[in-house]
């Protein structure tokens, strides 16, 4: 099982990737702003126009024409006012929403293209549920973050600024009760929200852990039932969100205590500044109408700063999901292009390792000092034991892992100095276990050229003997083949993968145990196809069933990571080595004489040797 990634990205990390993709849109941001700017202006001047409005109504018990025109008056500020927010937040709101798109379009290319650029190896040491899980939540905490701080903290900072100035304004006294009270509520918001983020974050790990658990049965499902299991991943998934259940209720009983602290905050300060009030009131200080002043920017300070501990709550959890997966998106890229590298132009196709060295961990080496060369339009096969590094070989030509030494060179240009998009044009691979993507077959097929024809593609099949069953298919070359080619057998995808290679018709071809799944009757109509695909290529088999190699130009033995012995079947059978063990085993362990091998040849099919390259 893959480990869970532990790592987090840390804040600064975190900003820096949402801002490469912010900056991009300075028009729709400064929109954004200004609107918010609007909106808290409207909220500050309403109550200090309403303030004098209640202060003529309390001092006028018999108003006359006059009185009645100035209130007039002063409800007909109140109303553009209000209006003008009103305006503030549709100008802010119509370009978040444009915004928000843009940025979020964005972030989920930019990031799909940087995780595809990862190394085979960190693929085969995550899950997929869980990849594409972080790279979901990562987008959508944008919206969150980008909402707390432009359209929820930034406008209570200048709503409360504001505030404390009008209040200073009218009474030092009460203004700067205000601004100490809103400092500490803020610092206690902060403290508290730190304190808690440990909470959320294993929250967060918590819930990946049981979407990357249900990922892992889903995908399994066909194993599930063959073994049994259905009782055990019921205990297994049942534990993972057992866990959740204890993270999240952690979580939530963290936050009960924070609201608890939050509402004795707003109970001291609300009669804090109302007793003093009412001091400064009976020595003449005070209006009435400071009061519905106070009362309104008190309400609406309580409002925004309980907001702020909501919000608080959103950005953190916003937080703890996105930095999961920008530590992927900070994450090298273990194998990259060389600055300047050019693309790899192949001529003749001659393959040569030069004293390759490479291994998967310090303490088990796989090739040391690894020499092969392949002439231009040769055809060898690779042979030898389970772990004798053959597909690992194979792996390395690709470029899906980087040499610990030597070189690997194509035409006498070293692979790791080419572009690996040119490298991998350049060889056809056909593995011993197809995936296909949950495509149509014609889209599956045409992977191998893209911009082919559908005549082409459907010549293709034709030549890998695939043809025959899609043609019987309902929707033929449209029908979708599931996920990871599951509605197919196995032989059909083998063949499907042949039909993708024999379209891109590269200049060099490695068949890593191509027609393993194949019964005998296929096996006999692709082995023709196969000749005329190795036509004129550079051919690199892997093939345990050896009497599938008996008409390779070469053969090479290898055991251990190294070359053992090397030359046609017969001369291989000749030298009584490692070969001649290994036909002696698939021919029933007994010792081949003349006349048994010459029978042998014959043989329809033999054994399959497992082989594992992890």
């Amino acid at each position: 099982m893959p480990k869970q990634e532990k790592k987090r990205a840390k804040a600064g990390a975190v900003f820096r990737a949402y801002f490469t993709e912010v900056r991009a849109y300075p028009g729709l941001l400064s929109l954004i702003i200004l609107g918010g700017v609007g909106i808290q202006l409207a909220s500050l001047a309403a109550p200090w126009y309403l303030r004098n409005f209640f202060n003529i109504l309390a001092t006028t018990p018999h108003p006359d024409a006059q009185t009645v025109h100035t209130l007039g008056g002063i409800l007909a500020i109140v109303t553009l006012i209000y209006l003008g927010e009103w305006a503030a937040r549709r100008v802010q709101g119509q370009s978040n929403n444009y915004f928000t798109a843009k940025v979020m379009t964005s972030l989920y290319s930019s990031s799909f293209s940087y995780l595809i650029g990862h190394s085979y190896n960190f693929f085969v040491s995550h899950f997929a549920g869980s990849l594409t899980h972080k790279l979901s939540k990562y987008v959508r905490s944008f919206e969150m973050l980008f909402d707390n701080v432009v359209i929820s903290f930034f406008p209570t900072f200048l709503f409360v600024a504001g505030a404390v100035t009008v209040l200073f304004m009218r009474s030092h006294m009460l203004g700067i009760a205000l601004a100490v009270w809103a400092v500490c509520f803020i610092t206690f918001q902060v403290f508290v929200a730190h304190l808690r983020q440990p909470v959320r974050i294993a929250r967060s790990e918590a819930e990946t852990r049981t979407t990357a658990a249900l990922a892992d049965a889903v995908s399994n499902q066909a194993t599930i039932d063959l073994f049994s299991g259905k009782s055990y991943e019921n205990k297994r998934y049942g534990e993972a969100i057992d866990a959740w259940r204890k993270a999240s209720l952690r979580s939530w009983m963290t936050d009960d205590w924070i609201w608890a602290g939050i509402g004795l905050f707003m109970t001291v300060i609300e009669i804090g500044l109302l007793y003093g009030g009412v001091l400064l009131w009976q020595e003449g200080l005070l209006t009435i109408g400071d009061f519905v002043l106070i009362q309104s920017y008190l309400l609406t300070t309580f409002d925004r700063l309980v907001g702020i501990n909501r919000e608080l709550r959103r950005f953190y959890d916003a937080f703890a999901d996105a930095s999961e997966m920008v530590e992927i998106l900070i994450t090298p890229h273990e194998i990259r292009d060389k600055k300047g590298a050019q693309a790899l132009k192949v001529a003749e196709g001659q393959v040569s390792f030069r004293n390759v060295q490479f291994r998967f961990h310090d303490n088990r080496s796989i090739l040391e000092d690894f020499t092969l060369s392949i002439a231009p339009r040769e055809k060898i096969a690779l042979v030898g034991p389970s772990g004798a590094g053959k597909t690992t070989i194979t792996k390395l030509l690709l470029r899906l892992y980087d040499l610990k030494g030597g070189s690997i060179e194509v035409d006498g240009q070293n692979i790791a100095d080419v572009t690996q998009e040119s490298l991998r044009d350049a060889i056809s691979f056909v593995p011993q276990e197809p995936i296909l993507f949950h495509r149509t077959l014609m889209e599956n097929i045409r992977y191998g050229r893209r911009d082919a024809s559908d005549e082409e593609v459907i010549e293709a099949a034709r030549k890998a003997h695939c043809h025959e069953f899609i043609a019987h298919l309902p929707e033929g070359y449209n029908t979708f083949v599931g996920e990871r080619g599951i509605k197919l057998s196995g032989g059909e995808r083998q063949r499907v993968a042949i039909a993708r290679a024999i379209l891109k018709d590269a200049p060099i071809l490695v068949l890593d145990e191509a027609t393993s799944s194949l019964d005998s009757e296929s096996e006999a109509l692709i082995q023709d196809a196969l000749e005329v695909l190795m036509r004129g290529k550079t051919v690199i088999v892997i093939a345990h069933r050896l009497s599938t190699i008996m008409k390779m130009d070469r053969i090479v033995v290898l055991e251990n990571g190294k070359v053992v012995a090397s030359g046609t079947h017969e001369e291989l059978l000749q030298q009584k080595g490692l070969y001649h063990k290994l036909w002696s085993i698939q021919a029933g362990g007994f010792i081949i004489d003349d006349d048994a091998e010459a029978a042998l040849k014959e043989a329809p099919e033999e054994e399959e040797l497992a082989e594992d390259e992890k």
